[in-house]
């Protein structure tokens, strides 16, 4: 069986992590672990990751908790440190107010995507799916606007963040030698996303599409709060990876799709 790795980063979420860590502990799927990071929280979060993790064992699912509460230098340096502890196969970033939509999510992907049997280094760089976007109660709001290709590459993600960073499942072996560069605030997973994908180009590894919805997203997240230096922060990783011409011209045509939508 494949082991997926679940990471969590916190800070002062005591109202948006209730619903993360109940959609995992519901997880049929016995071989998880959930790491929570968080960063030295002065409300009710730390003893409510507890209070989770109790309860998980309690549960017998199987599902190995840990829980670490520090200091950090942000949310990408969070993740690094969450990135050095993952143990499984698949590494999955789930933050709090996003949660999966079914007890059977984990399951489906490993009965479903044709991994069972293959060696660790065979199995696909990343496994990606769709994702709906929920409001803070965990209502639906909608479909993501931007959708999954068929076929997934690095290059894919210069029309946008085609697999939302909740939906993008990579490699612990590959995600362990790619970390978060931290010099971004708001954009680092979109960064981290292609580099893992040019890693998997370069090792001939393909990237599978799951064809299902695998995570809610909620929409108040820290992208939206800071919309307009997020997608400063695009443009400079994707001026990056695509080259600043090619990018320019990307973000005409996204103002024209805009105009014309």
């Amino acid at each position: 069986m494949i082991k997926f790795s679940i990471v969590t980063i916190t800070y002062n979420a005591e109202t948006a992590l209730g619903k993360t860590v109940d959609s995992v502990i519901a997880q049929t799927y016995p071989l998880l672990e959930h790491i929570i990071i968080d960063g030295a929280s002065t409300d009710g979060t730390l003893q409510m990751a507890q209070d989770y993790m109790q309860r998980s064992y309690a549960s017998s699912n199987g599902h190995e908790i840990r829980i670490v509460s520090e200091p950090d230098n942000g949310l990408y340096d969070a993740m690094n440190k969450g990135l050095r502890q993952v143990s499984g196969d698949y590494v999955l970033f789930l933050n709090a107010g996003d949660f999966f939509p079914n007890s059977e999510v984990l399951c489906n992907i490993a009965q479903n995507a044709g991994l069972e049997g293959l060696s660790k280094e065979k199995l696909p760089a990343v496994l990606y799916g769709n994702t709906d976007i929920v409001d803070n109660e965990g209502n639906f709001l909608h479909h993501r606007r931007l959708q999954p290709p068929k076929t997934l590459s690095w290059r894919s993600f210069r029309y946008g963040m085609l697999v939302c960073h909740q939906a993008f499942y990579a490699r612990v072996d590959l995600a362990k030698t790619i970390p978060y560069d931290s010099r971004y605030r708001f954009s680092a997973d979109v960064d981290w996303c292609i580099r893992i994908m040019k890693e998997a180009e370069i090792r001939h590894l393909p990237l599978l599409n799951l064809r299902m919805v695998v995570a809610y997203y909620t929409e108040e997240g820290q992208s939206t709060i800071h919309h307009r230096e997020s997608l400063n922060e695009r443009y400079q990783v994707m001026c990056h990876h695509y080259g600043k011409i090619s990018t320019v011209f990307m973000h005409l045509w996204f103002a024209v799709r805009q105009i014309i939508k």
